[in-house]
C-alpha cells in the first residue's frame, strides 16, 4: 500500500513539473518599464500633506520640537544625514557610538539586574536567589535609606524604606549566604560612599571562606548625586573623595572586577530633566569623580575601570536610543583628553525605567511605558538592566509585579531575537540624525559646566537646579494642556478603578525584630577585641585603610560604627546646596483626582456636569465625548443625555439635574444660533452654574457667547488642570 502511494505522488510530481516547464515555454511576459513611473519629489510629498492638513500650518504640525531643543523631523532621507552616516565605523570600535563591544550581545547577553528590595536581609537573599533561578544574571541589591545614610537600623527612623536594612556582618552573611558571586555579577548602591558596605560585604565573604578575586559587580558611590538629592552628605565631598580613592585603590589591586563608583542620573531625570541636561551633568559628576581619584595618585585607566554610568530611559523612545549612542564617544573623548587608553575609554552603563515617567492611577499601563523603555535602552546599547516592577511608584514589587518586569527581558532575549543584530540602530536616518544633535547639545552642556568650574561649583551657584526646574514647570504646563498625553491620568481616565493596596510594612514590627537579632549579634562580640581593630582603622595609614575597616567588620563593627570613626578622619566641613527634589509627571494630576475621591469618599458628593447636548446625535456626539473625557479627569460625575431640541428643554434639565456646570456642546455651525439664547437661559435660570462651551471659539464670536454667558471655553487649547481645579475650588473641595 505504501510502495502504490509513493508511486503515485512521483506521478504527480513528474505530470507537475511538465505542465510549469510547457507554460513556462509558452509564456511570454511583456517587459514593464518602471520608468512610466514618475518619482514624486520632496515638494509634491508636502503638497499632498498641506493638502492632507486641510490648512493647518505644515510646519507647525509636521515637526515636532522637544525639551532637548531638537527638532524631530517628519521624515529623514539619506541626502540629510550622508556626512554622518557610519559608513566606517564598527561596532566596538573607533568611538564606540555603535556599542562598546565587537560583536554586541551575541556572546555575552546584556545582564539582567532585578532589584532585590525585602526589608530583611534573609528575605532579601531569598528573593536575589529567586530571581536568578527565574532568569535574572545579576544580584542586584537596593539598601534602605537607613544603610545608605550608614546609620545602624535600631536607631533608624524606618527600617526597610526602600530596600534592606543592613547593620552588621551578621546581616551581610545572611543577605549574600549561598550566593554564586563567580558566577553572577553583584550590584549594590551604597549611597555617598562605598567603604562601609565594601568593608562588611567583603567581611562576610571572607569569613564564609569565599574569595573575592574573582567577584565582579558595583559596589558603588555616588557622592554628589547624594548631595544633590539631600542638600547635604554626611561628610564633606573631600573626605568622600578620599574614601573613593581608597575603595577604587583596593579594588583595582584585589578584586579588579569589581566597580566602586556607579554614577547614577536619576537625581536629574527625578527632577524633570530633559535628556541633554541628564547626560551632561552625570558625565560632570564622573569627570569630578576622576579628578579626585587622579589628584589622589590614581592613574587614568586604573580610575576609569572603577566608574560605571546609570542612566534612566524615558518616554521619547527615539531620544533614549540617540542619547546612549551619543554618550559613549563623549566618555571616550574626556578619557583619552585625560591620557586613558582604548579599553578605558569603554563605558559601563547600566540602565532603567524612568520613574518620573510613571503613574499611580492605571498603574499597569507601567508595564507598557517600561517594556518601551526596555527596548530603547536595549537598541541603545546597554550593558545591563533593571526593568522595575509597575507598582514601583506605590509600594514594593510582589511576586507577580516582579515576574512581569522580569519577563520582559527575558522575552527581549530570547522570543524577539534582540541579542542579534549587533548595532540595530546603526545607519537609520532618524537615530542617526538624533544621536548627533544631542551629542553635540550634551558636550555644549558638559563644557558650559566644565567653564564654571565643575559639578559642585555649578551647583553651588544653582544653576543645574534653576534649568532642570524650569524643564520641570514646561512639562506641568504640558501636561495642563494636554499637550503630553499621560494615559490614564490627563487622558483616558479610568473610572471605575480603584487604588491598588499600597501594601504598607509594619514599621514596628520590623524594627522590633531588627533590634532583636542586632543585639543578639551584639551579645557574642568581643567588645574588647572590637575596639582594638576600630581603633587600628581609625589609625589606619591610606593604604591600609579598606583592610582595616574589613577587619573591624569581622570583629564586630557596625556599619553606623565604621562612619563614626571615618568621621574623625575628616577633610574639611560639608557642603551644604539647594537639592533637586523628585517629581513625577502625572503628580499634579494624581493628586487633583485623589482630592475629589477622598472629597466623596467623606461627603457623598461630587462635582456634577450636565451636558447640555443640543440637536441630534451625530451633530453634538463628538464634542460630547470630547468634554465628558475631559471632566472626567477629575472625577467628576458627568451627566450625559441624548440631546435637546430646544433651548427651553435643556436649561429645564439642567435645573433638575442639579448641576455645578453646564457644558453646552453642538457643532461650530449652530453655535451662531444656539449659544447666545441657551448660555443666558442657563444663567437666568441657574445663576451659580458655570457655563462652558465645547469647542474653541472663533475670535469674532468669543467676546459675543462670554457676553451671553459663557465662563470658559473647553478645547485641546484649554488648560484642563486649570478648569478641573476651578470647578473643585468652587464645591469646597479645596481651599
Amino acid at each position: 500500500m505504501k510502495d502504490e502511494v509513493k508511486n503515485q505522488d512521483d506521478s504527480d510530481n513528474l505530470d507537475l513539473q511538465a505542465i510549469l516547464k510547457k507554460a513556462d515555454q509558452q509564456t511570454d511576459f511583456p517587459k514593464v518599464p518602471f520608468d512610466e513611473f514618475a518619482k514624486p519629489t520632496h515638494e509634491e510629498w508636502k503638497e499632498a500633506c498641506i493638502a492632507l492638513l486641510k490648512g493647518a500650518p505644515f510646519e507647525k504640525k509636521m515637526y515636532t520640537k522637544t525639551y532637548e531643543d531638537i527638532t524631530f523631523e517628519p521624515m529623514y532621507t539619506k541626502i540629510m544625514t550622508e556626512d554622518i552616516l557610519p559608513k566606517n565605523s564598527f561596532p566596538g570600535m573607533d568611538d564606540f557610538m555603535r556599542g562598546s563591544r565587537i560583536n554586541g550581545y551575541i556572546e555575552k547577553p546584556w545582564g539582567i539586574a532585578q532589584a532585590c528590595d525585602e526589608s530583611m536581609p534573609k528575605e532579601n537573599n531569598e528573593l536575589l536567589k529567586h530571581e536568578v533561578d527565574r532568569g535574572s544574571t545579576i544580584y542586584n541589591i537596593k539598601l534602605d535609606q537607613a544603610t545608605l545614610q550608614n546609620k545602624d537600623a535600631q536607631y533608624a527612623e524606618k527600617v526597610g524604606d526602600g530596600g534592606c536594612s543592613i547593620t552588621t556582618l551578621a546581616d551581610m552573611h545572611q543577605l549574600l549566604s549561598g550566593l554564586d558571586l563567580n558566577k553572577y555579577g553583584l550590584y549594590i548602591y551604597s549611597g555617598a560612599s562605598s567603604l562601609p558596605v565594601l568593608s562588611i560585604s567583603v567581611a562576610a565573604l571572607q569569613a564564609s571562606g569565599c574569595p573575592v578575586k574573582g567577584m565582579h559587580g558595583i559596589i558603588g558611590a555616588d557622592p554628589l548625586g547624594e548631595l544633590i538629592s539631600h542638600g547635604k552628605n554626611y561628610a564633606g565631598l573631600d573626605s568622600l573623595y578620599d574614601e573613593m580613592y581608597e575603595c577604587a585603590s583596593w579594588a583595582y589591586e584585589k578584586s579588579p572586577k569589581v566597580r566602586t563608583i556607579m554614577v547614577r542620573s536619576d537625581v536629574f531625570s527625578r527632577g524633570g530633566a530633559n535628556d541633554v541636561q541628564e547626560i551632561a551633568y552625570t558625565l560632570s559628576m564622573a569627570v569630578s569623580y576622576l579628578r579626585a581619584l587622579l589628584e589622589r595618585g590614581m592613574e587614568i585607566d586604573a580610575a576609569a575601570s572603577q566608574i560605571s554610568f546609570t542612566f534612566s530611559m524615558g518616554a521619547n523612545f527615539f531620544m533614549q536610543i540617540a542619547k546612549l549612542r551619543a554618550v559613549r564617544p563623549i566618555w571616550a573623548k574626556i578619557i583619552k583628553e585625560f591620557g586613558g587608553g582604548e579599553d578605558a575609554q569603554r563605558m559601563y552603563i547600566h540602565a532603567r525605567p524612568a520613574l518620573f515617567c510613571k503613574t499611580v492611577y492605571d498603574p499597569y499601563v507601567n508595564m507598557l511605558r517600561n517594556t518601551t523603555e526596555i527596548f530603547s535602552g536595549v537598541v541603545g546599547g546597554v550593558d545591563s538592566y533593571e526593568n522595575a516592577p509597575f507598582d514601583e511608584p506605590i509600594r514594593k514589587g510582589d511576586e507577580f509585579s516582579r515576574r512581569i518586569a522580569r519577563n520582559v527581558q527575558i522575552i527581549l532575549q530570547e522570543e524577539f531575537g534582540l541579542l542579534k543584530p549587533i548595532d540595530p540602530a546603526g545607519g537609520s536616518w532618524a537615530v542617526e540624525s538624533l544621536t548627533q544633535k544631542i551629542k553635540e547639545k550634551i558636550w555644549a552642556e558638559f563644557q558650559l559646566v566644565e567653564e564654571k568650574g565643575g559639578m559642585l561649583e555649578a551647583l553651588k551657584t544653582e544653576y543645574p537646579q534653576k534649568q532642570i526646574a524650569d524643564i520641570l514647570q514646561a512639562r506641568f504646563k504640558n501636561a495642563e494642556f494636554r499637550r503630553d498625553r499621560i494615559v490614564g491620568n490627563n487622558m483616558y481616565p479610568n473610572m471605575t478603578e480603584k487604588l491598588i493596596d499600597k501594601r504598607p510594612e509594619d514599621a514596628e514590627s520590623l524594627k522590633k525584630q531588627r533590634m532583636n537579632d542586632i543585639g543578639d549579634y551584639l551579645s557574642d562580640v568581643d567588645e574588647i577585641f572590637k575596639q582594638e581593630c576600630l581603633a587600628a582603622f581609625g589609625m589606619s595609614d591610606k593604604k591600609r585603610l579598606v583592610d582595616d575597616a574589613i577587619e573591624a567588620a569581622k570583629a564586630g563593627s557596625s556599619i553606623a560604627e565604621l562612619r563614626k570613626m571615618m568621621d574623625k578622619r575628616k577633610n574639611g566641613a560639608g557642603e551644604c546646596i539647594t537639592p533637586i527634589l523628585p517629581h513625577r509627571w502625572s503628580e499634579r494630576y494624581e493628586a487633583l483626582r485623589s482630592v475629589t475621591e477622598n472629597y466623596k469618599e467623606d461627603t457623598g458628593k461630587n462635582v456634577k456636569i450636565f451636558l447640555a447636548n443640543m440637536g441630534p446625535i451625530p451633530q453634538h456626539k463628538a464634542r460630547a465625548e470630547f468634554s465628558t473625557s475631559f471632566l472626567q479627569v477629575g472625577a467628576f460625575d458627568v451627566l450625559a443625555n441624548e440631546g435637546f431640541k430646544s433651548s427651553d428643554e435643556a436649561v429645564e434639565a439642567a435645573k433638575v439635574s442639579g448641576a455645578d456646570a453646564v457644558v453646552i456642546c453642538s457643532t461650530d455651525k449652530t453655535y451662531p444660533e444656539i449659544v447666545p439664547e441657551l448660555a443666558q437661559k442657563l444663567k437666568q435660570a441657574l445663576p451659580d452654574v458655570t457655563v462652558y462651551l465645547a469647542g474653541a471659539a472663533p475670535k469674532d464670536l468669543e467676546e459675543t457667547y462670554r457676553n451671553a454667558g459663557v465662563d470658559d471655553f473647553i478645547s485641546v487649547k484649554a488648560n484642563c488642570y486649570k478648569i478641573l481645579q476651578f470647578l473643585q475650588k468652587k464645591k469646597g473641595m479645596v481651599g
